[in-house]
């Protein structure tokens, strides 16, 4: 053990990494005892680690069988195949309507078109209306950076989402020199407010072309010159409004198996507007006449493959769609901070780690406001592992040499399981792994005011392989 301590603290006092802060905790999971110790209650920025609080947090309150519900109502009487109202799209929180969990990305609007067309339904005289009124308070993370709007990992957290949010844009060159280039968006067709000021020249780009958004609801400037015949350039933006952008795409499917629909799609963010949030039944067939009557539903996946992509992929849509729904369960409040309290309350109520050891503003990690200890990671790895979803909770921690593509041709290599995590300054990694004596060692890494998270990574690596390498030459004292 004293070996042990010596390596790590060696690697900790890397010349790069001298003006860092650290918090650094391992102890043996069956033995409970600490092999090494490096400033483990001090709070520091976790990055995406604050993942591992979610993703405990989730299985405490939710259960890894726990399933996202979608549903689909008529507002309106049907007389003759026509729709006399709206068709309202009311969602609870599935962040996973996209083609990650399914062949396409409309698969689940194509089953709806099918039990609808089943309902009778040929004609809507009004519009497809997205619902997102099961979370309340803002989609995006109050202390997010605006400089990340635009960026996938930042994209708007809605009870309604579709394609995770994300609207892609093809810029084509034009097959007329001086000309701008031609936009088109996956999905095809959606709308957005772009000024093309770029243009098709025929030698180098000069300048090249470049793209510009300043927040999310605001227009897009494309300019510069882009080469004909050259390659197409393609960007990933958020999309200002998901629910309306749900409905959008919703109607289009609907169209597309000969639906029509007369209204343009609208959306509704306010719970004193909706037709559903607050209903007691939602059984079909049960309406006064005057209700919106439930015509078809859709069932997720179980919450453990949504807890796989939120560590694997350290998707932050996906954490803080889970971290709004818990708030939801557990407080009534599908927000950002009603989520916070109910992660809270879980780790000082149930892991029984101190108040001052863990503060959650979301779910991702991505809010600069974020702290924990590594002492504070380890007690929740600590108290999951005596619960009864510690084998799903190991299941979503990408593994070294695999999915956790670091430590190849080390003993960690499809060994260790670990969470990474980076924001600007920051950087972490908690999991466990097992020593050459087949003991589980838990572990949490921590730095801040980083001048170089690749050299914190490294040191991580580092003393991931050496615990890997680890051997007791005594047993422990009781």
């Amino acid at each position: 053990v004293l070996a042990l301590r010596q390596d790590i603290s060696a690697l900790l006092s890397t010349p790069s990494l001298r003006s860092a802060e650290w918090s650094v905790l391992v102890v043996s999971l069956e033995e409970r005892d600490t092999l090494f110790a490096l400033d483990e209650s001090r709070p520091l920025a976790p990055a995406s680690n604050m993942k591992i609080a979610t993703t405990a947090a989730a299985l405490h309150f939710l259960g890894p069988f726990f399933r996202y519900k979608t549903f689909v109502f008529a507002d309106g009487p049907v007389e003759n195949g026509v729709l006399r109202g709206n068709l309202i799209l009311y969602g609870t929180g599935d962040p996973g309507i996209s083609d990650r969990l399914y062949r396409n990305r409309t698969d689940v609007f194509e089953a709806f078109a099918d039990l609808i067309a089943e309902a009778g339904i040929t004609r809507i005289e009004g519009a497809v209306v997205g619902d997102a009124t099961y979370f309340s308070g803002p989609e995006l993370g109050p202390e997010w950076d605006p400089r990340d709007l635009n960026e996938w990992f930042a994209a708007p957290v809605s009870a309604l989402s579709f394609n995770e949010n994300i609207v892609t844009l093809q810029i084509l060159p034009s097959a007329r020199l001086g000309f701008p280039p031609r936009i088109e968006t996956i999905p095809f067709g959606f709308p957005l407010d772009v000024s093309n000021l770029a243009e098709t020249v025929a030698g180098r780009p000069r300048p090249n072309l470049w793209l510009d958004r300043v927040e999310p609801t605001a227009s897009i400037r494309v300019d510069g010159e882009i080469r004909q015949g050259g390659p197409d350039i393609w960007r990933r933006l958020t999309v200002p409004d998901p629910a309306l952008f749900a409905a959008r795409s919703f109607r289009e499917v609907l169209i597309s198996n000969g639906i029509g629909v007369r209204q343009p799609e609208r959306a509704v963010h306010v719970e004193a507007e909706s037709r559903i949030t607050g209903r007691q039944s939602w059984a079909p067939g049960l309406s006064n006449g005057d209700e919106p009557v439930l015509i078809a539903q859709h069932t997720s996946p179980q919450l453990g493959e949504y807890l796989t992509v939120v560590n694997h992929e350290s998707h932050n849509l996906f954490a803080e769609v889970i971290i709004k729904t818990i708030g939801k369960v557990v407080t009534g409040e599908g927000s950002f901070e009603g989520g916070a309290r109910a992660v809270r309350s879980f780790v000082t109520g149930e892991a029984g780690i101190d108040g001052d050891q863990i503060l959650a503003v979301d779910g991702s990690g991505l809010s600069k406001s974020n702290r924990t200890s590594a002492g504070a990671l380890v007690g929740l790895l600590q108290h999951v592992a005596k619960s009864d979803h510690w084998d799903a909770f190991v299941s979503t921690l990408p593994e070294a040499g695999r999915s956790l593509r670091r430590m190849y041709g080390t003993r960690a290599a499809r060994n260790l399981r670990a969470k990474t995590g980076t924001i600007d300054r920051v950087s972490a990694l908690t999991g466990l792994v097992t020593t050459q004596d087949g003991e589980t060692l838990l572990f949490s890494i921590l730095s801040n005011e980083l001048r170089s998270t690749g050299a914190a990574k490294r040191v991580e690596d580092r003393i991931g392989a050496r615990l890997a390498d680890f051997r007791r030459s005594v047993a422990p004292a009781p």
